[in-house]
């Protein structure tokens, strides 16, 4: 992506130094028009993204990109390995054989493992996939989306040999842990990446949203492994759930062998002719449209206008006369506020509530919302690009902000009707917890859980979008980490008042998403840039128009500006 310059390219001389002569690359895209007009008999065609004329990507049945949904998920794949190893990492911690190989012994002999160590182990997997999207987010930049996916994939497996060959050393299991999440950071940043440049604009949400259908399908899986695993007395309880992952790694670099590249990657290294063919793919086409031309051509365009700009550094994330600081802000606050939202504390908690109405098997616990979570998943692929992205997470908030006042409140005053240490529950109560902790993650998986992937994947420039998504993803882990790592301490102190905290997180969530989240449902990637620059009020993107599609009496102010009350925008009223 940025700082790499195409020799062949003419706007770059024969040494890699860029030339930022703006006259020199406006001839090359007249030339390149006229060329155009010339070979396909196409009069309104124009390479600039801002012209009225550009020609738009013909729309087709959804039935007619079943190929294209394939590739996608085959990139989503990555998602599936997230999961199973969240699915897997949590019975492991409850394993009898886990726990005498890598925990410590009591008095009376007894094994166990520490909160800490807990933590630890559970949580370390999520700094490392920090580390890897902040460090190593850039070789989609440098090899391509494909080739940088296999590499992580490798440094992935690499973690996983060393977790398998332990022994009883801890660490040993906790360095593993880590380097797996580099590798897995650096999956979460280009899996999202590739399909939203790959995907069909008006598809790019429900294919972005795989990815989390996937991580979904893999907790569920991991689940049942772990379920079925636990009779055992050996190290089969853990190490068959591990060994796995050596078989899902082999399916994904499987699967890149048969995925288009980015055609904005190929486009930056002056590969036209791939590129063309990556977009006629993508969109059911032949290479030689007219349409995918003029869409290679904008790709080409937005590419050239970053290199004359030169290479972008970290400091360009800061940046806000092109709104890519607030973008930056926006990615790691709605990163953030998905962790923050609660979802992972019905999963640790929610085998309480079980127990609550005789339900004593953690691991059947697991599963009962392991399904609820993955059958709900498919309802976003739908919901998504049919009533937009913003649309969705506004509902979705809204739908948790009452689960989670109704299940914290219950858990408060009616689980435990003589006290907690009285070991009595209420199976009314308890039932009433269950019914809406699977509402609360029907909420989740149909709107937080897949959107914010969405959001980062077409929200930043193409020059810094790797930063940007890393930065996002460091967020989500980091908040990822600090809820696994602290939950047992906190719940342990508070138990379900812990519930209020997150309904707070919700409630700010809500009125975070309205005032700085704009719709981005069907754009082109390089028009959702111009929205941002164009400093849209968020509340209003839902009627913006592309430069593309505007008529003359298309007004631009008006959509950067609002003089109604605050309260009125959010009650729908004008």
């Amino acid at each position: 992506m940025s700082g790499v310059v195409n020799t062949e390219d003419p706007s770059s001389d024969s040494t890699g130094v860029v030339n930022t002569d703006t006259e020199s690359v406006q001839t090359n895209d007249f030339q390149k028009t006229d060329k155009l007009k010339q070979d396909y008999g196409v009069d309104n065609f124009s390479g600039n993204e801002n012209s009225p004329q550009a020609i738009e990507i013909p729309k087709k049945p959804k039935s007619a990109y079943i190929t294209v949904c394939l590739t996608c998920i085959m990139v989503a794949f990555g998602g599936f390995m997230m999961g199973w190893d969240i699915g897997t990492i949590g019975g492991f911690i409850a394993q009898p054989d886990f726990k005498r190989r890598f925990g410590s012994t009591t008095k009376e002999g007894e094994h166990y493992l520490s909160k800490v160590r807990t933590g630890l182990l559970v949580s370390i997997f999520n700094i490392g996939c920090a580390i890897g999207s902040v460090t190593l987010g850039r070789l989609g930049d440098i090899y391509g989306r494909r080739l940088g996916l296999i590499m992580a994939t490798t440094i992935f497996v690499v973690g996983v040999v060393i977790e398998i060959a332990s022994i009883d050393k801890w660490y040993q299991y906790f360095i593993g842990r880590i380097i797996a999440g580099v590798g897995m950071g650096v999956i979460a940043i280009l899996s999202p990446m590739l399909i939203s440049e790959v995907s069909p604009r008006e598809m790019r949400g429900a294919m972005v949203s795989c990815f989390q259908l996937m991580i979904t399908l893999g907790i569920f899986l991991g689940d049942c492994t772990e379920y079925g695993t636990k009779t055992y007395s050996n190290s089969v309880q853990w190490r068959v759930g591990l060994g796995l992952q050596f078989a899902w790694c082999l399916c994904m670099v499987g699967g890149m062998m048969f995925v288009p590249e980015s055609p904005r990657y190929l486009v930056e290294k002056g590969k036209l002719e791939e590129a063309k063919r990556s977009v006629a793919t993508s969109n059911k086409l032949n290479a030689d449209d007219p349409a995918v031309i003029s869409e290679v051509e904008e790709i080409q365009s937005a590419v050239e206008k970053e290199r004359a700009e030169g290479q972008a550094g970290w400091g360009e994330l800061f940046q806000t006369h092109n709104k890519v600081f607030q973008r930056v802000i926006m990615g790691i606050m709605i990163m953030a506020l998905q962790q923050l939202s609660g979802a992972n504390y019905f999963f640790y908690y929610g085998t309480t509530v079980f127990k609550s109405v005789g339900l004593e098997d953690g691991f059947e616990a697991a599963i009962v919302f392991g399904v609820v979570n993955f059958v709900s998943t498919f309802f976003a692929l739908y919901l998504i690009d049919r009533f937009g992205r913003r649309t969705c997470l506004l509902w979705g908030a809204a739908g948790m902000v009452c689960c989670m006042v109704i299940f914290a409140s219950v858990g408060v005053t009616r689980l435990w009707p003589k006290g907690k240490n009285a070991g009595i529950t209420s199976k009314g109560a308890g039932n009433c917890m269950i019914v809406f902790s699977c509402f609360f993650i029907f909420c989740f998986a149909t709107s937080w859980a897949p959107v914010p992937f969405v959001i980062i994947s077409e929200t930043y420039p193409l020059r810094v979008k790797a930063k940007g998504m890393a930065l996002a993803t460091v967020s989500n882990q980091l908040w990822n980490f600090c809820i696994g790592f602290f939950t047992p301490f906190i719940t342990g102190s508070i138990n379900f008042y812990y519930g209020y905290v997150f309904l707070g997180c919700l409630v700010f969530a809500w009125f975070y998403v309205f005032f700085f989240v704009p719709e981005t449902k069907g754009l082109q990637l390089e028009d959702v840039n111009v929205m941002w620059e164009e400093g849209v009020l968020p509340w209003k993107s839902s009627t913006w128009v592309p430069p593309s599609q505007r008529g003359a009496d298309y007004d631009v102010d008006a959509m950067a500006n609002d003089d109604t009350p605050a309260w009125k925008n959010m009650l729908g009223k004008h």
